[in-house]
């Protein structure tokens, strides 16, 4: 009691206010340093001006600013923000430092839906995210289905059947690849490592809303979140309604994710590094650390973007490739030192 009372201290509105503004701010210089990298080069002076509006672009570079680089840069923030939140919401619950949104099978999910999409000749624009977005959705709902037992969730039921789902539509989406001979499944490889190449405004202004309602209901439980770390038990001592703010959180998430995850693909491990990142610098406190693990994933995922599309120009690599080079090594750091930063306070 009295050390929570001291986090009720330290873990006030204006610092959770002003992290998050700094971080923002930081933001802000990854997006406009984004923009100015690429195989059409454009200095830093001409994207500060032109976002000021008192310098002007000639209509090639206002193209390739506006209808290239920025929806695909805004689009990389908020698939950050999602899966940087998941992966704390997911760790919280099911107290297990190595979990993140994939664990439940979302992104495999998503893959076998992006496959009927393109088997029946569906566009990439909205058509195969559509079908994505309804096979994570389903893939969520089997997963819990099988986890619930007597009207609640068990945590380590969850982990486990999302592990099994996760490897058995794995195999699917291998097996399909390697015996389909139509040529437009070649596309779906850069899809399975993260390709944020087809984004539009359109997939913005879908996301955008479902992200903002859900990380303001999640926000709302983050108190709940910190005893809920303690297990359920002492957090029914402490009157969390157990049941309610696990059902809605894995629900929102999911939902987000499987949202995000079908217009960008499979993006593995942001959902694990940032959040134990965040942790490391601001502690466990979720009131602090949902919404600076959010920004962090967008400023981390945008930065990866960038290095991903600009390192081999002018090709370009999947973004989960850049991930998974950072996030490998940081998985195994955590195996080693398993929870010691996570387990504190």
């Amino acid at each position: 009691m009295a050390l929570r009372g001291m986090r009720d201290r330290v873990i006030s509105p204006m610092r959770v206010l002003s992290i998050g503004i700094i971080l923002s701010m930081v933001l802000v210089v990854v997006v406009l340093t984004s923009l100015s990298m690429g195989p059409a080069k454009v200095s830093m002076g001409t994207i500060l001006g032109w976002c000021a509006g008192t310098r002007s672009v000639d209509q090639t570079t206002s193209m390739i600013l506006m209808k290239i680089r920025l929806p695909r840069i805004l689009l990389a923030a908020l698939v950050g923000f999602t899966l940087s939140l998941g992966g704390v919401v997911f760790q919280a619950l099911l107290r297990n430092p190595l979990a993140e949104p994939f664990i439940l099978g979302i992104s495999s999910g998503a893959a076998i839906g992006a496959i009927a999409g393109i088997l029946v000749g569906l566009g990439f624009t909205m058509g195969v995210p559509l079908l994505a977005f309804i096979s994570a959705l389903a893939t969520i709902l089997l997963v819990m289905g099988i986890s619930s037992r007597h009207g609640g969730l068990e945590s380590s039921t969850l982990l486990l059947t999302g592990v099994i789902v996760n490897a058995f539509f794995t195999a699917i989406i291998m097996f399909f690849i390697a015996t389909v001979s139509d040529s437009r499944l070649h596309s779906m490889l850069f899809w399975l490592y993260g390709d944020l190449s087809q984004s539009k405004y359109i997939q913005l202004s879908i996301c955008l809303p479902l992200v903002l309602i859900v990380s303001g209901i999640i926000y709302l439980f983050s108190r709940h979140l910190n005893l809920l770390v303690g297990g359920d038990e002492a957090a029914l001592q402490m009157g969390v309604e157990v049941e309610i703010v696990k059902w809605v959180s894995f629900i929102g998430i999911s939902l987000i994710t499987g949202v995000v995850v079908s217009f960008s693909g499979i993006i593995g491990f942001v959902g694990l590094i940032v959040p134990h990142l965040m942790r490391m610098i601001f502690g466990p406190d979720h009131r602090l650390l949902i919404p600076a693990s959010a920004l962090g994933g967008a400023i981390f995922l945008v930065a990866a973007d960038t290095v991903a599309r600009t390192i081999i120009s002018p090709s370009e690599l999947p973004v989960g490739v850049i991930t998974a080079f950072l996030g490998a090594p940081f998985f195994i750091y955590l195996l080693r030192k398993r929870g010691s930063q996570w387990t504190q306070g």
